[in-house]
């Protein structure tokens, strides 16, 4: 059997295509957080992860290639290679994350773990930490918190959009702190409304009468 229950040598179910994505609610986020451990070094570290990728939108490639080197603290700054062009680009992360980054770094410390040569998420041994991993983790603790919902790396990359636009943030900066290219990238990232909800929306949507003047 192989990864996520397909039989080896079959491609997976959703081989050729990709899911849909699901946008996560704060107490959802809470409670997958929840699941990393606050004490266990490596706890702490897949804490950091999935808080960083929920609260900056890096992709998970993005977010495994960092090194210490690659943060500015102070800025809240993240200089990262842009997966197209290779150049570096400067993304940046909320206030948020500041706790669970400040922790892993200390963790980090306190392990005797180098900067040099070392990813800013390693193993306890300094060495590398699979995108598979994270993916497997995910797949393990969603369901012990509850979520019902496929999560994995990139959904925390749509919920922080969406969340980004919840909160009135205008597409062109969305688009900038996505890393994207273009805005119409963005748009299809923010395009989870449904038909119902457009529906819904639009009941409360000032429109011109059409009814007499007189009959107002």
């Amino acid at each position: 059997m192989g990864t996520f229950g397909h039989q080896k040598g079959q491609p997976a179910a959703n081989d050729g295509g990709n899911y849909p994505a699901e946008i996560l609610s704060r107490g959802e986020v809470q409670a997958v957080i929840g699941q990393c451990s606050k004490r266990a070094p490596t706890g702490v570290r897949n804490r950091a992860l999935i808080v960083l990728l929920y609260r900056s939108g890096l992709r998970i490639n993005e977010a495994l290639a960092l090194k210490p080197s690659d943060l500015d603290m102070g800025e809240r700054s993240i200089r990262v290679l842009d997966p197209k062009t290779g150049k570096p680009q400067t993304r940046g992360w909320h206030p948020d994350a500041d706790d669970a980054l400040c922790r892993w770094l200390d963790t980090r410390k306190a392990l005797g773990i180098g900067n040099h040569g070392t990813k800013l998420f390693c193993t306890l041994d300094g060495g590398p930490v699979s995108d598979r991993y994270v993916r497997n983790l995910l797949h393990r603790i969603a369901p012990r918190a509850g979520v019902d919902k496929r999560v994995v790396p990139h959904t925390f990359r749509h919920t922080f959009a969406k969340e980004l636009e919840d909160a009135g943030a205008p597409v062109t900066t969305i688009s900038k702190l996505l890393g994207h290219h273009s805005i119409a990238t963005t748009a299809h990232y923010l395009d989870h409304l449904t038909n119902r909800e457009a529906v819904k929306a639009l009941q409360s949507i000032a429109l011109p009468s059409l009814a007499p003047e007189g009959a107002r």
